[in-house]
């Protein structure tokens, strides 16, 4: 087929590549492909996305597939095994309720990145736009740069480490997760509060910049997590959150 290249590398043992070209076939093709058979399949490249919205979204599968340029909105959402890398800046909700597996964006990403994830890793290498992370479940998230406003916001369980600053409302009805920030917050969301640091929180911190190739320091980082305030209704706080 025409643009779609299937082969066995020169070192396989069985295993093929795909490569599609976003030049001549459409978004809903290629992910068709990709929610079939991958048994075999170790790396996909898809090649010219020119901002292409939806691409890799669905996937469940233990494959690498690399999108080779800046794509659209809600690229790799509910990602399940694969290892998805985009080789450019991503739009709107990069890794949207990811499950599995790990999305990165070599550049900058726009709103609500890894929104409301539950499980796997996102990495953002520069700058994610506001409300990074929001309503996120479980999954953690790696930002190498600034994170915008109310990022964290209603964040449920799992981890975000910002390596820069933040805009404000960091963690603004913040319930189990944890957000580590080492540069400056423009002021914390509602019910957000900072907590010493333990050990526990230095190694977690260690195992994420590791897992996403970034070397900073974990005694550079603050913690902020929930002050549990907002956890029950009181109703002599008459309505004062």
């Amino acid at each position: 087929m025409a643009g779609i290249s299937e082969g066995k590398a020169p070192e396989s043992n069985g295993e093929s590549d795909l490569r599609f070209d976003l030049r001549e076939h459409s978004v809903r093709h290629i992910n068709g492909r990709l929610h079939g058979d991958l048994s075999g399949i170790r790396h996909v490249a898809i090649d010219h996305p020119d901002g292409a919205h939806n691409l890799a979204v669905g996937v469940d599968a233990p494959v690498n597939i690399d999108i080779q340029g800046h794509a659209g909105y809600f690229i790799g959402g509910m990602n399940q095994q694969a290892e998805i890398t985009v080789h450019g800046n991503v739009g709107w909700s990069v890794g949207e309720n990811i499950m599995s597996g790990t999305v990165r964006v070599k550049g900058f990403a726009s709103e609500c990145a890894a929104a409301s994830g539950h499980g796997g890793l996102v990495v953002i290498e520069k700058d994610a736009s506001s409300r990074c992370g929001i309503s996120m479940k479980g999954v953690d998230i790696v930002v190498g740069g600034s994170v915008g406003h109310m990022s964290g916001f209603m964040a449920q369980l799992g981890t975000m480490v910002i390596c820069g600053d933040a805009g404000h409302g960091l963690g603004d009805s913040l319930y189990e997760a944890v957000i580590y920030i080492r540069g400056k917050d423009h002021g914390l969301g509602a019910d957000a509060r900072e907590e010493p640091m333990e050990e526990t929180d230095r190694r977690k911190v260690a195992g994420l910049l590791e897992k996403a190739g970034l070397d900073y320091a974990p005694s550079e980082f603050r913690r902020i997590a929930s002050g549990r305030t907002l956890y029950h209704w009181n109703a002599d706080a008459e309505q004062e959150y």
